[in-house]
This record gives structure tokens, C-alpha cells and sequence, in this order.
């Protein structure tokens, strides 16, 4: 296929290599010009404009920072505009899900299509092609997809557009809420004298265990909280679970709680922390190291 990889940051540039890896036709355009650069060495042709790059596309994949990003892409700086009728548009960056139904109804009207595709995996998974992709749009729009979703990790088809987005927020619900109840337990353990390492030992394999536990549990025995997605960066997520909540009349009180949490360690300079840095404010919430 003919693809066009909008935004080689982090996860776009292995999502590039990924599709150029796979055999596809890749064209990539990023704000900072250097950035796409790095694509051009695994075979990516570089382009100086989105509209450039999304023109002859089969298929548009995005991975910009937010909605307000692929917005400004795709309808102020020309993408739409400049894609074939017919082709599809994949967002593939996490948006709130209005802003995907939003998008999809003013690409329709435009001839094209669209599917909010968000992931899960970091850019590790994005590196070894083992991303979680939850999908929203048409059945046949994710059957046209299933080359690109193929070379990038697992795909599955959720509901229709916007419901990706609402996947994802669920997923960043887990993660965020279970980050903390892993710190809250860990700490109870060292505060009441057992060692905080071999309780985190003792619990893997059981009903606790969980990613969470072993990567972050990890970093939390070891005091070792250098971002891999900073603590500001869940809390814009639990932002994010709220606003959708309000806009569909969900009461979410475990996600309230867990977003003022996040808000208050971020209050006492905890913001540039990875995102299991909240176990430094449940610490000094008790008076604890």
C-alpha cells in the first residue's frame, strides 16, 4: 500500500519503519523538518508539507500529539483536502472521542474515510510491532486497514467511530488507578515494617499481579521514577476520562479521585516524574521517604 505518516515523533518514527519494513510505499511529514529526516534511512520518502505527503495515499496514518493537532493538519494545513477521495484516514494518536466522531463526519463530507485507532504499548511496542490497537469506524474500514494494523501489533474492532477513543480512555483508567493502588499497597507493607521488594515478590503470579506490578511496582522498590510517560501526561488523561464522562452522564468516582490526586502531585513538583511518581506523593502524604 501507498502510506503517509503524519508525525515522526517517538511512535511515529518506528511505525514508519515498521510499514517500510513490511514492504509498503512510506511518506512521512513532520512539524520539525530534522525529525521526518530520520525516516528517509529506512526508505520513507520525506515531504515538506502534510498535504504533500497525505497526496496519493491509500491510506493517512496520524500520529500528532492530540485532536487539536490532527484538526489543524487535516483542515487548516491542506491534508484533507489533498487526499484522494476514498482513501482513509487513521488517527492512531489518542483524542477525546467527540473529536473523532467530529473528524469522521467532516471527512465523510469530504469523500474520505476515517478510523480512530489509539494504541497501547509504548514505543517499545511500537518497535517490536506489538501495539494494542483499539479501532472505531466502519467494519470495512478496518478490513482496508488490516495490512497497516499488521505490521504494527494486534488490532480489534470496538464499535464505531469514537469508541477507540473510549477504549483507550478505559485502558489509561487501569493503568492510572492501578499505579496507585500498587503504591498505596506497597507502602502500607514498608510503613507496617515488611520489606517493600519481597512483598512485591511475594504477590507476582497471584490475582494481584499485573504489568503494572512488575514494571512499575519496579521502579517504585527501586526509587526510580525517570519518565517514560510523565505523571502531567496521566493526569491529562484522567482530564480526558472526566470530560467524556460529563459529556455522556457517567459518574466516575474512582477516576475523580485518582485525577486530583495525580493534580496534587503535580502541585508539589511532581510533573516531569513518570507516572508511578505518585508513589512519592502517597509518601509523603505519610511522612514517608
Amino acid at each position: 500500500m501507498q502510506l503517509t505518516v503524519l508525525g515522526i515523533g517517538a511512535m511515529g518514527l518506528p511505525v514508519a519503519r515498521r510499514l517500510c519494513e513490511a514492504g509498503h510505499g512510506v511518506h512521512v511529514w513532520n512539524r520539525t523538518p530534522a525529525k521526518a529526516q530520520r525516516a528517509a534511512a529506512f526508505g520513507a520518502a520525506v515531504h515538506a508539507t502534510p498535504a504533500a505527503a497525505a497526496s496519493g495515499a491509500e491510506a493517512v496514518i496520524c500520529l500528532l500529539d492530540n485532536g487539536a493537532a490532527a484538526e489543524d493538519v487535516l483542515f487548516r494545513q491542506g491534508a484533507a483536502a489533498a487526499m484522494r477521495r476514498g482513501s482513509l484516514f487513521i488517527n492512531m494518536a489518542t483524542t477525546q472521542p467527540c473529536e473523532a466522531r467530529e473528524h469522521a463526519a467532516r471527512l465523510a463530507g469530504l469523500g474520505l474515510q476515517h478510523l480512530d485507532a489509539p494504541v497501547s504499548g509504548g514505543v517499545a511496542g511500537a518497535a517490536a510491532g506489538g501495539l494494542a490497537i483499539m479501532a472505531g469506524g466502519a467494519a470495512a474500514d478496518f478490513a482496508r486497514a488490516a495490512p497497516v494494523f499488521a505490521a504494527l501489533g494486534r488490532a480489534t474492532h470496538v464499535g464505531p467511530h469514537g469508541a477507540g477513543q473510549l477504549a483507550k480512555l478505559a485502558n489509561q483508567m487501569i493503568v492510572g488507578i492501578t499505579i496507585g493502588a500498587v503504591a498505596e499497597a506497597l507502602l502500607l507493607c514498608e510503613k507496617g515494617g515488611a520489606n517493600m521488594a519481597r512483598v512485591r515478590e511475594a504477590i507476582s503470579g497471584g490475582f494481584a499481579d499485573s504489568p503494572i506490578l512488575q514494571l512499575h511496582g519496579q521502579r517504585m522498590v527501586q526509587r526510580d521514577f525517570t519518565p517514560g510517560s510523565p505523571m502531567s501526561a496521566q493526569h491529562q488523561e484522567m482530564r480526558n476520562v472526566l470530560a467524556t464522562a460529563q459529556e455522556i452522564g457517567f459518574d466516575a468516582p474512582i477516576t475523580t479521585l485518582f485525577e486530583q490526586l495525580y493534580a496534587q502531585g503535580m502541585e508539589h513538583g511532581l510533573s516531569d516524574l513518570d507516572r508511578s511518581g505518585l508513589f512519592v506523593e502517597l509518601a509523603s502524604r505519610n511522612a514517608m521517604q
